[in-house]
């Protein structure tokens, strides 16, 4: 699996594939919500959400000392009508951290959605404002999510749902289109600042819109079994990307999943350091989860990134200059991709584990080139409108590889969350 060409045979292959009728891939929903819309809901008794979480944690680190943090946070969300035909979506989520005293804090606010909807007909609506638009079937790694490079400001959790809701949206005008079997989504995000600014309250459109971008994503139903989702993505300066979403009802039990994306792109070391080696490369998510009738489900999932450094060059920018190390893992992390060519993730979530209310979940990603390894695991027990959480975290490998070169050995943090 360390060429180019093998990857591309699981994907053809994976296009044998089926996906249950009515399954909804991850960028159908909002065209999905365009057909929900047209009817008034009876169960939505407010158009409007609230949540306050309190967390207190702390790390050993691998020089031997200790850190502790507190954190609050506040997250609303609004969804209302302004007219018949016309929505005022909103979604924003402030964090407030310190770490030791209350005197050394900071705080940063997450514009996720601020746009205003026009439905014009039962099947087509136009957004325009500030969108989180999310793309992908995979769980652990999404090659089709484009619009996550820059997006997360505020890292709250490595739980990967928390990772695609917790981040800022783009500006972007998106139009949508519904017909019998299919949807089909254009979106146009245009550049709006040549720099970040990480200030606080700022709305950082250097981070999102830095650059003008396209996607159109069209999913049509070819059978009741088959529902694939094709995806053209352009940004300026760079070649056109393609994409593909998939999944497939194995059994009552199980649904596999292959999400892919190619194109000529330039690797990320040459995005981190400069340079242009700019060829044909793709990425790859494929998995399954397998869910029990006690409510036990299990991931498993295997990743390709084309753009990662092979063994080769890992082990070369681990022995070299420091400062090129950590150039190349920021860039990394702020496109939300994998520093090598492979990976495996695993996760397996119980609810109502052991007794009624009580939720356990668990995750582990290993670097398939280095062989580091990330733990993940949760408690989380749930009443009406309160959840107390204690996660835990631990990192493990040799010293510069993905995760064993991270200062933290193991995290841990306490949290209470109150919903309105």
């Amino acid at each position: 699996m360390h060429t180019l060409h093998k990857p591309l045979a699981v994907l053809l292959l994976g296009l044998g594939a089926l996906a249950p009728a009515g399954h909804a891939l991850a960028g159908d929903e909002d065209a999905l919500n365009l057909a929900d819309n047209t009817q008034a809901s009876t169960e939505q008794a407010r158009d409007w959400r609230l949540l306050i979480e309190g967390a207190i944690g702390g790390s050993d680190q691998r020089d031997g000392t200790q850190t502790r943090s507190q954190r609050v946070s506040a997250s609303v969300e609004l969804d209302t009508r302004l007219a018949p035909d016309w929505r005022l979506v909103l979604s924003d989520r402030v964090d407030q951290r310190w770490s030791g005293t209350l005197q050394d804090g900071d705080a940063i606010n997450t514009l996720r959605d601020a746009y205003v909807s026009w439905q014009a007909s039962p099947t087509r609506a136009l957004d325009v404002g500030r969108i989180n638009t999310r793309y992908g079937v995979a769980m652990g790694y999404n090659p089709t999510d484009w619009f996550a490079a820059g997006a997360v400001r505020s890292r709250v959790s490595e739980d990967p749902g928390s990772l695609r809701d917790n981040r800022q949206g783009s500006v972007m005008l998106r139009g949508q289109q519904l017909w019998d079997g299919g949807a089909a989504t254009l979106l146009y995000s245009p550049k709006l600042a040549d720099h970040r600014e990480d200030g606080s309250f700022n709305p950082d459109w250097g981070r999102t819109n830095g650059q003008d971008r396209a996607l159109l994503s069209v999913s049509t139903r070819l059978s009741d079994s088959l529902s694939p989702e094709w995806l053209l993505y352009h940004q300026a300066g760079g070649a056109p990307q393609l994409g593909l979403n998939l999944s497939w009802l194995a059994n009552p039990a199980t649904v596999a999943y292959l999400e892919w994306s190619g194109g000529r792109q330039r690797s990320q070391l040459a995005q981190a350091l400069g340079g242009d080696d700019t060829a044909f490369r793709q990425r790859l998510a494929i998995g399954a989860t397998y869910t029990t009738d006690f409510k036990l489900s299990t991931t498993v999932e295997y990743d390709y990134n084309g753009a990662g450094l092979d063994d080769d060059g890992w082990q070369a920018l681990q022995a070299g200059n420091p400062g090129r190390y950590w150039a190349y893992r920021g860039t990394v992390s702020d496109l939300q991709a994998l520093p090598t060519r492979h990976a495996w993730f695993i996760r397996a979530a119980w609810q109502d584990a052991l007794i009624n209310h009580l939720d356990l979940t668990g995750m582990l990603r290993i670097n398939g080139d280095d062989h580091s390894r990330m733990s993940w695991l949760e408690a989380r027990y749930h009443w009406d409108k309160t959840d107390v959480a204690l996660q835990w975290q631990h990192y493990g490998g040799n010293s510069g590889s993905e995760y064993g070169a991270l200062p933290q050995r193991q995290l841990w943090q306490v949290l209470l969350t109150r919903y309105f």
